[in-house]
């Protein structure tokens, strides 16, 4: 499915980065992950994907700094070839109610789900827009789309994620470049780590399939999304919440 493409993962460390990028490997793709600092865990993930024959690298860089990420495209696209699909997966939340919600923490939580985005976008876009191919996969969630106990920013930057597919769907068309997002709802080692056992018993109670999702659920929907076999789906945020 992904034979021959090359596909950066921003925040690949982590349990659904983590589980993108085998994925993405196990479909034929040469992977490239960014990570903040897990180091040790970055470094046994690219050596467990070498060992399946899949071409690997991996960069310690910060989402927030431009240069850097500037510098790490660079060099997959040395290494690895041109980028044919990004997958933007960093984000962060804070769990707390809005009456405690500091300016910074408000700032901290928009910076790193948006900010982030905003820039690894761009650096890829320029190659895709030279060669007229790519496409783009912007984790959101379901925290953004519906109305759900969760902390005011993280559900106001996640809608912000729908906002910006969207915007670059219709402003890289042109240049055969589709922009899609996958909203999860909540899956096993990611957000969903940070709730309580009260709000995952009500999450499996109104769930259609009475239960949290799997990493790996989302990560072969974004595979299909990021290859070619969905070259008409462009614009769309699909949500992988189990039914809610």
């Amino acid at each position: 499915m992904l034979r021959g493409k090359t596909v950066l993962v921003t925040g690949g460390s982590g349990a659904i980065g983590a589980a993108l990028c085998r994925t993405l490997a196990r479909h034929g793709a040469q992977v490239a992950f960014t990570y903040r600092k897990q180091q040790e865990e970055a470094a046994a993930l690219c050596d467990a994907l070498e060992d399946t024959g899949c071409r690997c690298m991996s960069g310690q860089v910060e989402g927030t700094e431009r240069e850097a990420i500037e510098a790490f495209v660079a060099q997959v696209e040395e290494s690895l070839g041109p980028v044919d699909a990004l997958v933007n997966n960093i984000g962060a939340t804070q769990v707390m109610p809005l009456a405690l919600i500091e300016e910074e923490d408000w700032d901290e939580v928009m910076v790193v789900n948006l900010k982030s985005m905003f820039l690894f976008s761009k650096a890829v876009a320029k190659g895709m827009i030279r060669r007229r191919a790519g496409a783009m996969v912007n984790m959101g969630s379901i925290a953004g789309q519906r109305l759900l106990e969760v902390p005011v920013h993280y559900a106001t930057a996640k809608a912000g994620v729908v906002g910006f597919t969207l915007a670059m769907a219709r402003e890289l068309a042109r240049y055969n470049i589709r922009v899609n997002a996958v909203a999860p709802g909540l899956i096993e080692g990611g957000i969903g780590t940070n709730v309580s056992e009260r709000q995952l018993e009500d999450y499996r109670r109104f769930c259609a399939m009475g239960r949290t999702g799997q990493p790996e659920e989302v990560a072969e929907l974004v595979a299909f999304l990021a290859s070619d076999r969905a070259s008409y789906i462009n614009a769309q945020v699909i949500t992988a919440d189990g039914g809610i």
